[in-house]
């Protein structure tokens, strides 16, 4: 059995060793994280380099996990390891269900209570956080973070590297751009282009002081 390292103690990383812990999959979890060593333990588990330490091993002795809830900073680490020749693995809590009919791609984290439907794609250093669901014929791109209890309808596409907020919902058949932001208990029932943010039921457009 491999060691997995995880980039990032905060809390989101400290999330994917517990799951990591639970699937049973790897002998020992480290963190690497730039406040070591000062920083030496999070949580359960031992922090045991910085955030290049990676560097220093083999891919072929340990996988690694991107640890990191910025999306663009989760999303160009995990490109940087897969350049150094990495395969970072699919993290899908014991909890979870996904679809043997779904497709998730590498670096992607499904936490406990995570459902994903048949037909459903989920990019690369995704996270499907606790008790999110991703209906039928989805598309999840790459570095998108969908925050606990937010709920996807079928047929709904997100693009790269957007936020959807705690408890958000989107209807059926909507398109949501790259970079979008949709608040905590939004209800979004339109498509958002790239680059903006949303709040509220139904979820607007939110705009800049003085625009």
């Amino acid at each position: 059995m491999k060691k997995l390292l995880v980039i990032g103690a905060g809390g989101h990383g400290k999330v994917v060793a517990d799951t990591a812990q639970a699937c049973g999959t790897w002998q020992s979890i480290g963190l690497l994280d730039d406040r070591f060593p000062e920083l030496r333990q999070a949580g359960a588990w031992k922090v045991v380099g910085t955030g290049r330490d990676w560097q220093a091993y083999l891919p072929d002795d340990v996988d690694v996990l991107v640890g990191i809830g910025d999306n663009q900073t989760r999303l160009r680490l995990q490109t940087e390891l897969v350049a150094a020749g990495y395969t970072l693995p699919v993290l899908v809590h014991p909890h979870a269900w996904v679809s043997p009919d779904a497709q998730v791609e590498a670096g992607t984290v499904i936490f406990a209570g995570g459902v994903v439907n048949a037909g459903a794609l989920i990019g690369e250093a995704a996270i499907i956080n606790t008790a999110a669901t991703v209906d039928h014929d989805c598309s999840v791109g790459a570095g998108v973070h969908l925050s606990p209890g937010v709920h996807l309808g079928g047929n709904v596409t997100v693009g790269r590297c957007s936020w959807l907020g705690i408890g958000a919902v989107v209807r059926h058949g909507l398109k949501i751009g790259a970079e979008v932001m949709v608040g905590a208990g939004a209800a979004v029932v339109a498509e958002l282009p790239d680059g903006v943010t949303a709040v509220g039921v139904p979820a607007r457009l939110q705009m800049n002081p003085g625009t």
